[in-house]
């Protein structure tokens, strides 16, 4: 992947905006992930926890911040990537991905992106929060 847009400090990545959190996808990502915890999943032992629901997994949070960075750059291109997690995406939950270069450094001859990453839900509520960078 080629990037068309000259990047520089507070260059935005287009937002990914994901489709509401369903009970599907849910049962889907905790059988690709092999993450099978039940308060994912089962409403009755969320409930059993004092929870009105189950919600989703941190881990898919932050697989859609990685789809955000491969639709930006290559995975190739990608030097390091972390996330702290922050609060709980509810089913329904309409959760946007969005990044903002912070930092352009050049490190072993090679020019590099250092990436904010933020998962808001349409409510405001921070989900996640990280960063990566990236060889330009």
């Amino acid at each position: 992947m080629t990037l068309t847009q000259p990047v520089e400090v507070g260059t935005e990545l287009p937002p990914r905006k994901i489709r509401p959190i369903s009970r599907t996808t849910l049962a889907l990502f905790a059988g690709a992930s092999g993450d099978h915890n039940p308060m994912h999943i089962d409403l009755d032992v969320a409930k059993s926890a004092g929870l009105d629901d189950v919600f989703a997994h941190g881990m898919l949070s932050m697989a859609y911040l990685g789809r955000l960075l491969t639709g930006w750059v290559a995975q190739s291109s990608i030097r390091s990537y972390g996330v702290r997690f922050a609060a709980i995406t509810p089913v329904l939950g309409k959760p946007t991905a969005t990044g903002r270069v912070v930092a352009i450094d050049e490190v072993d001859g090679e020019r590099r992106a250092t990436v904010e990453l933020v998962v808001t839900l349409d409510d405001g509520t921070v989900t996640l929060t990280g960063d990566a960078v990236v060889a330009l």
